[in-house]
């Protein structure tokens, strides 16, 4: 198994940290949820061990330095290290809203969401991966060209962000064998609800620029940040994998 007795943290209990939750499970990692919805991160966990993984839950806001850095701690001693990060948390981004018509609230909301809560949990894991001198901190989203018939508020911007974040993660940190990568996906279709108003529409504008007809899955998300977190991909950091089915063409 690609991450066998690896400890890895994942911040956040929605779609996308369930699929990465379970990839890192399969794969043998042992991991540790944090969330601030227990209900929800209750649910992965118990898939994870219906599938005979390792897991341990905590209530954590990822936005709460004191919080972040205490429950690290938590991980690297009782657990023996903290060898993969993630943060999945949602950022309260608004969509459906043309730029010109939005409050600054709005807009400026999941930008600073973002920095903020990746800027935290990637430097409570960095302080124990710089002590190691290995382990991999992994952000999700990537930058591509904007939608052109939906409008994403701060989102894409909020990734922007967190992608030049990234790459100077990976110039500080790889000097201690640290790795830093992105998954960049174009859009998972799943993630949208069968009840949103225009998810037809919607989802087609995800399919339509692919080469491969349809977009990433749960589980090509799930299966390329274990990928991604293992030995296999030791020679990459301060890059993105571009698992957008060619919809993005870097």
């Amino acid at each position: 198994m690609l991450l066998e007795k690896r400890n890895a943290i994942v911040y956040g209990a929605g779609p996308i940290g369930r699929a990465v939750a379970l990839g890192f499970a399969r794969e043998g990692a042992t991991v540790h949820l944090a969330s601030r919805t227990a209900e929800r991160m209750d649910a992965i966990a118990e898939a994870i061990r219906s599938i005979g993984g390792a897991v341990d839950t905590a209530t954590v806001d990822a936005l709460d330095e004191a919080a972040v850095t205490e429950h690290a701690e938590s991980v690297a001693t009782n657990s023996g290290s903290v060898d993969v990060s993630i943060n999945l948390i949602s950022v309260g981004d608004v969509q459906g809203t043309p730029l010109a018509r939005m409050s600054l609230d709005d807009f400026e909301r999941p930008i600073h969401t973002a920095v903020r809560t990746t800027f935290l949990t990637s430097k409570a894991a960095a302080r124990h991966m710089i002590r190691q001198r290995s382990g991999v901190i992994l952000t999700f989203g990537g930058v591509g060209d904007p939608l052109r018939d939906y409008f994403i508020g701060g989102f894409q911007v909020a990734f922007g962000a967190c992608d030049t974040l990234r790459r100077q993660l990976a110039a500080e940190l790889g000097p201690y064998g640290v790795r830093v990568v992105g998954l960049k996906t174009g859009g998972v279709a799943e993630t949208i609800p069968e009840s949103f108003e225009g998810r037809e529409a919607l989802v087609k504008s995800l399919v339509e620029p692919t080469m491969l007809g349809r977009t990433a899955t749960f589980e090509d998300v799930g299966n390329a940040a274990a990928f991604a977190a293992s030995d296999r991909a030791a020679s990459i950091t301060g890059a993105e994998l571009n698992i957008t089915c060619g919809a993005i063409v870097d």
